[in-house]
């Protein structure tokens, strides 16, 4: 089976929001409740975020942006590190075999200089081919941490001040957003956290400035279609007024 499949899902009942994004947490706990190595959880994870991501599409959602390894993680055992790393080549793999029948498009956040060579090649042509399609896309934070994305940002404008190419007071907040990984990209209208964690972790900082939140004690492997659903009509039954009354 392909990352993404082509079999329909139902339309869903209320409206989609536009950029949905997602903690994938609970993988570790959910192999640990099993008896069986955190690894297992991660493989699972990873086959579920083929499922959910194929549902999104499908019910004509505009983004998925999954954070699927932080700057954090690398704090995490080598062997199960190691074990990210293998799952994410062999879903790169089949991505570029699927995305020109699926005209699917995959795109990376993060810093992808600290990954094996192979697998930064790997992203780079996955991006290259998404090139060639619109409609639907799934984004993966990888190596990403929020707060490195906003001094990285900051660097970037400091070195065009630097330059004499941009003074300070030019800075606006769109222009601070086109030096983000998400440049181009809408803000998240909801971002959704399984596992009963009550926290961003470094997600999205700058770009969850207005974005709804939705927590569910489900964790990432069990997280189903009809979880999402919840997700989407608790956030339909709310008002956004950015600010406004």
């Amino acid at each position: 089976m392909g990352i993404f499949n082509r079999k329909k899902a139902a339309p869903a009942a209320r409206p989609v929001p536009r950029h949905v994004a997602i903690v994938l947490d609970g993988n570790g706990r959910w192999a640990q409740k099993r008896g069986l190595p955190r690894t297992a959880g991660h493989a699972a994870g990873s086959e579920n975020f083929r499922r959910i991501a194929t549902y999104c599409r499908d019910i004509g959602m505009d983004y998925l942006t999954v954070y699927a390894f932080s700057t954090e993680n690398w704090k995490r055992s080598a062997e199960e590190v190691s074990a990210i790393m293998g799952l994410l080549k062999k879903y790169l793999l089949e991505a570029l075999e699927k995305m020109e029948r699926d005209h699917i498009r995959l795109q990376f956040f993060g810093d992808l200089h600290r990954l094996p060579q192979e697998l930064q090649d790997l992203a780079a042509r996955t991006w290259e081919t998404s090139q060639r399609y619109t409609g639907f896309q799934a984004n993966i934070c990888l190596n990403y941490g929020g707060r490195d994305e906003i001094v990285r940002a900051a660097r970037a404008f400091a070195a065009r001040c630097a330059a004499g190419e941009a003074r300070p007071e030019e800075l606006t907040e769109a222009g601070f957003s086109d030096l983000l990984y998400s440049r181009g990209i809408p803000d998240p209208d909801l971002i959704i956290r399984p596992s009963g964690e009550l926290r961003l972790s470094n997600f999205l900082l700058w770009q969850a400035a207005y974005s709804e939140f939705y927590f569910t004690d489900v964790l990432w492997p069990d997280f189903t279609p009809r979880d999402l659903e919840r997700a989407i009509a608790d956030f339909n039954g709310r008002s956004r007024r950015f600010g406004g009354v």
